[in-house]
């Protein structure tokens, strides 16, 4: 593994290669809940607790099959640890704000299904990051992937003042909108090099 410095494991997880913008992972919440900002900024949360937890937990697990040589069994942990952390965030929301927990709706237990958390603890292992690394991989990833829940709500929000022709009206828009916004975010490709 060639060594970088922890800033840029950071920028990079989330301007560079955005997991939502770059990888189009985690459309489903990016498309499903971005019509508010409110919402967004919660689930964005949400999702970067879930993505950090996940990290550590990945980091550890992938220690100790390495050490027992089962590398065989990474996949179906990390489903495991990313499954009890989204249970146990929707478990809190629950209990800490009910109509977050209602807005969020569906789209709350489906940060379980989010290809983004899984792609982030199998992108960790391959790139062979220690445990800080790891943490500020998972930490950049979400914040990254809130930049992105954020913005498109932001023009979201923004539409419903606009007038809109009825043909683009609706998920139409929306789709134009994140293509548009995955190409700008497509310029902080050069910062890699």
């Amino acid at each position: 593994m060639k060594t970088e410095s922890l800033w840029y494991i950071f920028l990079s997880a989330s301007l560079i290669n955005n997991f939502v913008l770059a990888y189009f992972l985690g459309i489903c919440p990016f498309l499903g809940v971005s019509g508010k900002m409110e919402t967004a900024t919660k689930m964005g949360s949400a999702v970067t607790f879930v993505m950090i937890i996940s990290s550590v937990c990945a980091y550890g697990i992938h220690a100790f099959l390495v050490a027992i040589n089962a590398p065989f069994l990474q996949l179906i942990s990390y489903i495991v640890v990313i499954a009890s952390t989204v249970q146990l965030v929707e478990m809190l929301i629950k209990k800490m704000s009910p109509t977050l927990f209602r807005a969020l709706g569906i789209f709350l237990p489906l940060i379980t299904t989010n290809c983004a958390i899984l792609g982030l603890t199998l992108f960790q292992t391959n790139k062979g990051y220690g445990f800080v690394e790891s943490f500020v991989y998972a930490l950049g990833a979400g914040a990254g992937f809130t930049v992105a829940l954020i913005l498109i709500a932001g023009l979201r929000e923004q539409l419903e003042f606009a007038e809109v022709p009825k043909v683009v009206k609706g998920t139409v828009i929306t789709l134009l909108i994140a293509g548009i916004l995955s190409l700008s975010f497509m310029g902080f490709s050069g910062l890699g090099s």
